[in-house]
């Protein structure tokens, strides 16, 4: 293991750790710290530091990859969580701060994307007490391994430690190679779903014609389809109530006006979220380069800061589009989150039922007399606590076959209902509910009223706690995934590297000679996964590989 700290502009300070964290040989001053990364990663060392998003990306930019790192920042995250401290600071200044017992100053804000790059981001302040940057590298990470091994299942904390900080590096590597992007596709798709770039304030042609025949289809009178109210009113003033301007309460409306109010709706969304302005900002030199924030979410799910990556519109895939002599090897995770349930719960049922592509339709076969549309209600239904309308009934059916894994998720349901925390299957930890939730659900003897609201905000934490089990542990094995499938692509597909990730789905950008190396590689890190999260499982998480060339191909 070595230590790191950078001071910017290329300089920092690196020490030699024991396998147990203690030092074990003398500082080393550099002021080319890229070179002196690249030299000692001949070792295969794991490398200790306050943040991969500090450090990282400037020895990307310097032609610098590490293997392995221990990103001090998501481990007291993820500690911080396990005590129900979701909200404190997690910087290495805020854990000097904890470990000294001094005020612990809030963490600093990311750089602003169009900030004056520098090589390595420097500490802007002193660290709380005066402590050497250095040596709070150390010390901090001794006293999170201390707290650690303190803990339930500090053997899978610590997978957990080594996949979040395995993420972090494929984070920085995919905003560093980005996405290839075609910008000459993505307009040539806007003006044919929206017409011509309009001006500055000017809504583009085909959304103008939208608005012109909803005015048409109210009268005459015009309605700004921008604002829900005003749609609410202008269907009142047509005899039609409706509760809000959602698609989907529009769409059981019988007048006029939905087609073009649905058109418009997802145009404008098109428009507003990846139009010409996104495409000004986010892409450059043919790649998209978003910036990702591992375990942005609280389930561990991956965010973005700005650029809407996790959300690009099916109809925009079209635009990623491999570079000549290279593919794009897409491959997704078949019903992740029902395969996560079977293993947590052990339910030998479910586990069969896993054992092909599509779980449903097994489900369905075995549950549902064939219906796969009853079957993943059912599914969805006992993960996130749907009980309305033929859930219900699907819930019981699926309660009665598969009650080791209806019984896993109503237990957590309990736990939250009842104020608890839960955990994923690495130790992600739920947070816990608000002083006021609290205050709501210990009124339940002041009335009737009091008792309804009591019941309905331990319902709700319920819901949440639930599906928590679920997709936490789901990001668990994303985050095993991805350690995974970067090692090995560098050892087995050169050139090839990791360009998207979203939830249960990969993208990697290869040159075409080694796109079936990389299928390969994929489905053996989906394996490894399974195996680092979950042992020996029964439970088969199928990770199909395939080369395109084109994003909008893969499905």
């Amino acid at each position: 293991m070595v230590a790191l700290v950078s001071h910017g502009e290329n300089a920092g300070r690196v020490r030699r750790l024991s396998a147990t964290g203690a030092p074990a040989g003398p500082v080393v001053e550099t002021t080319d710290l890229a070179a002196t990364v690249a030299a000692l990663e001949e070792d295969g060392p794991r490398w200790l530091w306050p943040a991969t998003a500090e450090v990282y990306p400037g020895l990307l930019a310097r032609g610098v990859r590490v293997e392995r790192c221990l990103d001090l920042h998501h481990v007291e995250s993820l500690l911080l969580a396990h005590r129900g401290a979701h909200g404190e600071p997690r910087g290495l200044a805020a854990a000097v701060a904890r470990l000294r017992g001094l005020p612990v100053p809030a963490d600093r804000g990311p750089r602003k994307r169009d900030a004056q790059p520098t090589l390595f981001e420097p500490e802007r302040e002193p660290l709380p007490g005066g402590a050497d940057p250095l040596d709070a590298v150390i010390a901090v990470h001794a006293e999170q391994q201390r707290v650690a091994a303190g803990l339930p299942h500090p053997d899978r904390l610590r997978l957990l430690f080594a996949a979040e900080s395995a993420s972090a590096l494929a984070a920085a590597e995919m905003t560093h190679f980005g996405l290839p992007w075609r910008a000459d596709v993505h307009e040539d798709l806007l003006v044919e779903l929206l017409g011509a770039r309009p001006v500055n304030g000017a809504r583009p042609a085909r959304l103008a014609e939208l608005v012109d025949r909803i005015t048409a289809a109210f009268g005459g009178r015009a309605v700004n389809p921008d604002h829900p109210s005003g749609i609410v009113r202008a269907f009142g003033r047509e005899g039609v109530d409706v509760p809000s301007a959602r698609a989907w309460v529009l769409k059981e409306v019988d007048h006029p006006a939905v087609a073009p109010l649905l058109e418009y709706k997802e145009l404008a969304r098109l428009w507003v979220a990846h139009g010409w302005s996104w495409l000004d900002q986010w892409v450059a030199g043919g790649r998209f380069r978003p910036d990702y924030v591992v375990g942005g979410v609280v389930s561990g799910r991956w965010a973005t800061r700005g650029g809407a990556a996790l959300q690009i519109p099916r109809t925009l895939r079209r635009a990623v589009v491999a570079d000549p002599g290279w593919k794009l090897v897409a491959a997704d995770a078949a019903q992740l989150e029902p395969r996560v349930l079977a293993a947590l719960s052990g339910d030998r049922r479910l586990a069969a039922v896993s054992g092909d592509d599509d779980l449903y339709t097994n489900l369905a076969a075995d549950a549902f007399d064939g219906d796969r549309d009853r079957a993943k209600i059912a599914m969805l239904s006992a993960m996130y606590g749907g009980t309305s309308g033929e859930a219900g009934p699907l819930l019981a059916v699926l309660r009665r076959r598969f009650p080791d894994a209806v019984g896993y998720v109503e237990a957590a349901a309990t736990a939250g209902e009842q104020g608890r925390v839960v955990r994923s299957r690495l130790g992600r930890t739920s947070p816990p509910p608000s002083e006021a939730w609290r205050a709501v659900t210990g009124n339940a003897d002041e009335g009737e009223d009091a008792a309804r609201q009591s019941r309905r905000a331990a319902r709700e934490w319920g819901r949440f706690t639930r599906n928590f089990v679920v997709q936490a542990s789901a990001a668990d094995w994303t985050a095993a995934l991805l350690g995974a499938l970067r090692r090995r692509l560098h050892r087995s597909a050169p050139g090839a590297h990791l360009v998207f990730f979203q939830h249960d789905e990969v993208l990697v950008h290869c040159p075409a000679e080694v796109a079936d190396a990389v299928c390969g590689e994929v489905s053996a890190a989906g394996a490894e996964a399974s195996r680092l999260v979950f042992g020996e499982t029964p439970v088969r998480f199928p990770l199909k590989a395939v080369p395109v060339d084109s994003y909008a191909d893969a499905k």
